[in-house]
């Protein structure tokens, strides 16, 4: 008695102190796990949009360490805690039994063979990363284990485990695991396969190649057998499982869309695992796909090719092939170069947008005439693909055609500056430079443009078509000009229909609609010179594109349910001959198209509720005013209504009974004619024109008792070849003599007879066909051509010389 009496004086004596330490050791045990269990880099993980697994970046210290994961197979949770900790969901982070198993085990060993460790004291263990068994560390893991147990369950305890336990060399985590040894997700793994990582983190020097390969086969078949006690398998499973081989040489992992994960691990940062809108099964097939035309094309030396598919209700890209690598697996030409993103020579791609503004300001209809003749800016040329000029053409036909003179003409007319502006309105970012710089070769392939972006021009054009198609009474949405994008739209998510208006922001569905459908009709021209379509029963609005020097090949095309784009060439700029966008990147694109799933949605419909009625010429295609030979009635974008020009290429006049010859008010009186209506052109475009429309009627010449008097007219007449101010140069012949000039006019009248002069000097007259070849010095001369009338026209020239 008088020992407790003692006892209890003691501890009365003492109570602060022991009230204090009690205090300081709850207050430790309370604040002794960290916020943070893990602080390691991991891997940035790409998947499909269905979960399946893209690809991966290794993390920043050198280990293959996926983000923790959401779910653990069934197999292998069974299997690690048969071999790890049996009464993980009965005990509280630390196992009684455990101990006293180890301690014997260790006992008749003589050494250390056991620690009886939880998974939980486990987990512990590598959060601190310590190494060895000393005591005194298993003390401090079991309290963080128990303390552990009252902030996480048990399910989180195992995904933290299996996420960080360590399997051999540097692959970190159950799922990093199973790709790098079994090229498969740990949901998939077999029951010899999920034995096998659950033995593994026990003792991951095993998993050497070159030895202790029986061990770990020993430890993996005894896991397999206790199984079969458990009645967790029957012996023939087990014996199936035992015969499994254990994983040779770590496996590569797959890389189905390297570029886009590479894209959004920079976009987005490391250590995320992210589920992406890609549709793995057509992400696999675009690669096959392309790769087939890669073993053709670098016959031709041509290296890299890049391919997208997106979805235009939402957006979200299906397809990401940045570029393709050699089967060799080199790098020689730039195959990690992603081609979606870089800025290239747009070549023809952006003629349509240009013509869709147009439509949309009302300043042209699909019919309305432009001219397609030789020109000359400020000393910039143009010239068609095809070298051959029509002469007037409609905006349409244009488009389809891919003409250059008429659409450089329109962006004349439109503004550089304008047109650039839009374009960045549609999300072309890669637009840097000032409107002077760009000038009007911006139609032309003088811009710099991202296949993404374009291609996002033209979806976002079909995503509000479709929209007014499904939603007349609320048609056009804030966002519905807007990027492609690779993160997945959210499931069931609803347009703010709150936010919806009846007039376009950038462009209405009237102006989109007929801009697709003179897309849908694009022409290629064959070898020699026809027009012959590329045959598809699908619809697709396509075009394709070529840059200066053949070192770019575009092909994009749209319908109502998907937007594809292609780029052919070398990430180097070397250009080929080949490198036509007709020729090299739309037989991919229409390849593409035969991957995806036909659908009624597909075709567009006309917004005929969008559309406005207005009677035009029918041959220029504008405005009809009452001289107009003959008009038609077309659908419009409202704007036409009051912007379109009238036609300036009717003119009423006086002809004699016959309609021979051409009169005026001092050489015939009314009663000897009548006034009759015709098409007046200008004298170099009637030249083309004519060639091209033989059934195109000019204006009769004047009655010849009339011409002594003729009122004054505009030069009926105009220069083919040269342009005003020209420099040539002429080379020597064989004979020592310079070659000759060849000049050419064209006049109105086809019987006119031309006088030709050079410098003063007559050179003779022509008639019908209009040419001469004149041999001409070096320096400065002055052309002068003059008809019967006495009008005449002039140009200016400089000969050179070699060395000038």
């Amino acid at each position: 008695m008088k020992i407790f009496r003692a006892f209890g004086r003691f501890l009365y004596r003492w109570r602060y102190l022991w009230l204090l330490s009690f205090s300081a050791a709850l207050l430790f045990y309370i604040f002794c796990l960290p916020k943070t269990l893990f602080k390691d880099p991991y891997s940035f993980v790409l998947l499909d949009r269905k979960g399946q697994f893209l690809g991966a970046r290794i993390a920043q210290d050198g280990q293959w360490r996926f983000p923790p994961t959401d779910s653990l197979s069934p197999k292998y949770v069974r299997c690690l805690l048969e071999f790890e900790d049996r009464r993980f969901y009965s005990h509280w982070g630390i196992d009684i039994y455990g101990f006293g198993r180890a301690i014997r085990d260790n006992w008749q060993a003589g050494k250390v063979v056991s620690g009886g460790s939880t998974i939980s004291m486990q987990l512990m263990r590598l959060s601190r990363k310590r190494k060895g068994r000393a005591f005194s560390q298993k003390i401090m893991e079991s309290i963080l284990a128990s303390r552990l147990e009252w902030s996480y369950s048990k399910d989180e305890i195992l995904k933290l485990y299996a996420s960080h336990a360590p399997f051999g060399g540097n692959v970190v985590g159950i799922e990093a695991a199973a790709w790098r040894y079994f090229g498969k997700s740990a949901q998939e793994l077999s029951w010899g396969e999920a034995a096998t990582l659950a033995v593994l983190p026990n003792s991951p020097a095993l998993i050497h190649l070159g030895r202790n390969r029986s061990a770990l086969k020993n430890k993996r078949d005894r896991l397999l057998q206790t199984l079969v006690k458990r009645e967790v398998l029957d012996s023939l499973e087990a014996s199936l499982a035992q015969k499994e081989p254990i994983p040779e040489a770590p496996l590569p992992l797959p890389q189905e869309a390297p570029h886009l994960l590479e894209r959004a691990r920079q976009e987005l940062g490391d250590g995320l695992q992210l589920q992406s809108s890609v549709d793995r099964l057509l992400q696999l097939q675009l690669s096959a796909l392309l790769q087939r035309y890669h073993r053709d094309y670098r016959q031709q030396e041509i290296y890299n090719i890049a391919a997208l598919v997106a979805d235009i209700e939402t957006g979200e890209i299906l397809a990401y092939v940045g570029n393709i690598q050699d089967e060799d697996q080199s790098d020689a030409h730039a195959d990690d170069v992603d081609l979606i993103r870089a800025e290239r020579s747009t070549g023809s791609i952006l003629k349509p947008f240009l013509y869709a503004f147009m439509l949309e300001e009302g300043l042209l209809s699909p019919k309305s005439w432009q001219s397609d003749v030789p020109i000359s800016i400020k000393g910039y040329r143009p010239t068609n693909y095809s070298g051959q000029y029509m002469g007037l053409v409609p905006a349409g036909q244009a488009i389809e055609r891919s003409l250059n003179i008429p659409l450089v003409l329109m962006l004349q007319e439109y503004g550089v500056a304008k047109f650039k502006q839009r374009l960045r309105s549609l999300g072309m970012s890669s637009l840097h430079r000032s409107p002077q710089d760009y000038g009007l070769s911006l139609i032309l392939g003088g811009a710099e443009g991202r296949l993404d972006e374009m291609l996002g021009g033209f979806a976002s054009m079909a995503r509000t078509l479709k929209a007014y198609e499904e939603r007349p009474y609320c048609p056009y949405l804030p966002d519905q000009f807007r990027p492609l994008s690779y993160l997945p739209k959210v499931a069931n998510e609803q347009p703010a229909l709150e936010n919806c208006s009846a007039q376009p922001q950038l462009l209405s569905a009237g102006a989109i609609y007929h801009c697709f459908q003179n897309m849908q009709r694009l022409e290629r021209p064959a070898s020699e010179g026809a027009w012959e379509y590329f045959e598809s029963a699908r619809p697709l609005a396509w075009k394709t594109g070529t840059s200066f020097g053949f070192r770019d090949a575009w092909a994009m095309g749209v319908n109502g349910k998907y937007a594809l784009g292609v780029w052919v060439g070398n990430a180097a700029g070397e250009g080929r001959p080949e490198l036509v966008g007709v020729q090299a990147a739309a037989p991919i694109l229409f390849d593409i198209l035969d991957l995806l799933p036909a659908d009624e949605a597909e075709t567009f419909v006309l917004p005929k509720t969008e559309l406005q009625p207005l009677m035009v010429c029918a041959h220029s295609g504008y405005r009809a005013k009452e001289n107009c030979i003959k008009k038609e009635r077309l659908l419009l974008p409202p704007s036409a209504q009051s912007q379109l020009p009238t036609c300036p290429y009717h003119q009423q006049l006086v002809v004699d009974s016959a309609e021979q010859y051409r009169l005026h008010a001092n050489c015939a009186p009314l009663a000897e004619s009548k006034q009759k209506s015709y098409l007046m052109l200008p004298p170099l475009e009637a030249h083309y024109y004519r060639l091209r429309q033989p059934l195109y009627e000019p204006p009769p010449a004047y009655r010849p008792d009339c011409l002594a008097d003729l009122p004054e007219a505009p030069s009926r007449m105009q220069f083919i070849y040269p342009k005003q101010d020209l420099k040539v140069f002429l080379p020597i012949d064989y004979d020592g003599q310079r070659s000759k000039l060849v000049l050419k006019v064209t006049h109105q009248d086809n019987k006119a007879k031309l006088h030709w002069h050079l410098d003063q000097l007559y050179l003779g007259s022509t008639q019908d066909f209009h040419e001469m070849e004149v041999q001409a010095a070096k320096g400065p001369h002055t052309i002068v051509v003059m008809d019967e009338l006495g009008q005449s026209i002039k140009r200016n020239i400089e000969i050179l010389s070699e060395g000038d």
